[in-house]
């Protein structure tokens, strides 16, 4: 490896372990905050633009959210499960482990995008009505998302790329290419849309467009070599064992290293699955209430509420390679602070977004549709998922903690808890007994049983890491 990598990878490590944790996680969340907010921001933007053509037009966005979950889910898990093996071999100053990860997460990734695009393509009207659309929603769902379902390769493979930075401690790198993607298409969605009279196809073509810039960015930084780790098809599916060595002719073909991404990715995935899930059965209780206005109005406040959350988890991808990195480098007194430094500021930041939005939620619901109907139910739902949205600090980052750690199990309960071990139930039986008013209250009651449930873990795992660090003292 010539010296100028070495030096660099050196000074990254450095950085890693050594800069204060509150300046270290700041650095890495700024730009990764910015990158998520303008995700969300152009998410609000698309949903405003689509809902100038109706109701109808509106609810096939809120339809899209569980399949673009999916896909979504497919991605986190790779990247997700890639970023945090690469976080502790990085810090455990294996990089070239590192690279064989990533490389296998990313061409995976393709190859899963590529099949989820030909099952949904094929399948289109089929998802459509599983997730809930009317006869009236259809039609526009189907347009949505059959242009939609091309970039699943794209949207997978960035998942990974994107993940993989900020596992480095290059969020600024992602930062560019997701906010770049985003502002290109808040300017092209009413191009598409109104100026070539496209509707809600223009909504989809732009979004397609500006996936594919973002992952070409994305790229860019590992064809250029700014990236520590190397994206080569020949590091993808190969044994790490021994992988330092000069020998490339002795290495074998395995999965076994998919497998160690997907198994560490699996929290990602039961939590983005479940959010899929999740969405369904909202869609189809608030169906009952009022049909499309009633989906309509649940759509903008996922919408809404993933812009708050956005934030949380910029927040938590900031102390994620920080927590990796540190605890693969056996520094476990700078995990328990980033851990603690990540709550305290994440609970005050959202606490003020969420007590402004609070405040105009009915404006904005109605900025957004302005439908008596969808106004109603919007404003509503939005303010009690309001009430708990700060202590959102603290189900993320335990899940973040657990999964960064390599507590796999206990990553995945904590990651099905919130919109699979209790929403779901209270879904299902909450709305027969009270109505509208229990679609409305369902996610609310859902954040208070995860809130609690994560205590016991971060009781735990403080006891063991002190455990640990005193063994380490000892030696």
């Amino acid at each position: 490896m010539p010296k100028i990598s070495e030096s660099r990878e050196a000074a990254q490590y450095k950085k890693m372990i050594e800069t204060p944790v509150w300046k270290l996680i700041s650095t890495l969340a700024v730009p990764t905050i910015i990158s998520m907010l303008i995700t969300g921001i152009y998410n609000m933007a698309d949903t405003y633009f689509v809902s100038k053509l109706g109701t109808e037009a509106s609810a096939a966005v809120g339809i899209m959210f569980p399949v673009m979950s999916i896909i979504q889910a497919c991605g986190f898990t790779l990247g997700m499960g890639s970023a945090s093996l690469i976080s502790r071999r990085l810090g455990e100053r294996k990089e070239r482990d590192a690279s064989i990860i990533a490389s296998t997460a990313f061409f995976s990734a393709i190859l899963v995008g590529l099949f989820i695009a030909v099952v949904c393509t094929t399948f289109s009207s089929g998802i459509m009505r599983l997730v809930g659309a009317s006869e009236t929603i259809l039609p526009f769902a189907i347009q949505y998302g059959g242009i939609i379902f091309l970039g699943a390769p794209f949207m997978c493979a960035s998942f990974v790329l994107n993940n993989v930075l900020r596992s480095e401690g290059k969020a600024a790198f992602s930062m560019i290419a997701l906010s770049f993607g985003g502002i290109l298409n808040i300017f092209l969605d009413p191009i598409f849309i109104f100026t070539f009279g496209l509707g809600i196809r223009g909504a989809a073509i732009a979004t397609i467009i500006c996936q594919i810039t973002s992952f070409g960015i994305l790229l860019s930084f590992f064809i250029t070599k700014k990236a520590i780790c190397s994206i080569k098809l020949k590091l993808a599916f190969i044994s790490t064992e021994n992988s330092d060595t000069a020998n490339e002719n002795k290495r074998k073909f395995t999965a076994v290293i998919l497998w160690t991404v997907v198994c560490t990715g699996f929290p990602s995935l039961c939590r983005q699955g479940l959010s899929s899930f999740a969405t369904i059965l909202l869609n189809r209780a608030a169906g009952n209430y009022g049909s499309d206005a009633a989906i309509a109005g649940m759509a903008i406040v996922t919408r809404v509420v993933m812009l708050i959350a956005s934030a949380m988890i910029g927040i938590g991808q900031g102390f994620s390679p920080v927590c990796g990195y540190n605890y693969g480098a056996k520094q476990y007194g700078r995990v328990r602070k980033a851990f603690s430094f990540t709550i305290v500021a994440s609970f005050c930041m959202l606490f003020v977004f969420s007590a402004v939005i609070w405040i105009f939620a009915p404006q904005l619901v109605q900025a957004i549709r302005n439908d008596p109907d969808v106004v109603k139910v919007g404003a509503t739902a939005l303010k009690y998922q309001l009430c708990l949205m700060p202590f959102h600090s603290v189900i993320i980052t335990t899940n973040m903690l657990m999964q960064s750690t390599g507590h796999v199990k206990a990553a995945t309960f904590l990651s099905c808890n919130r919109q699979g071990i209790f929403f779901i139930p209270v879904i299902l039986a909450l709305p027969p007994l009270i109505g509208i008013l229990g679609v409305e209250l369902t996610q609310t009651i859902a954040d208070a049983l995860s809130t609690l449930a994560a205590i016991p873990y971060i009781v735990w795992f403080f006891k063991k890491l002190k455990e640990k660090e005193l063994v380490e003292n000892t030696k």
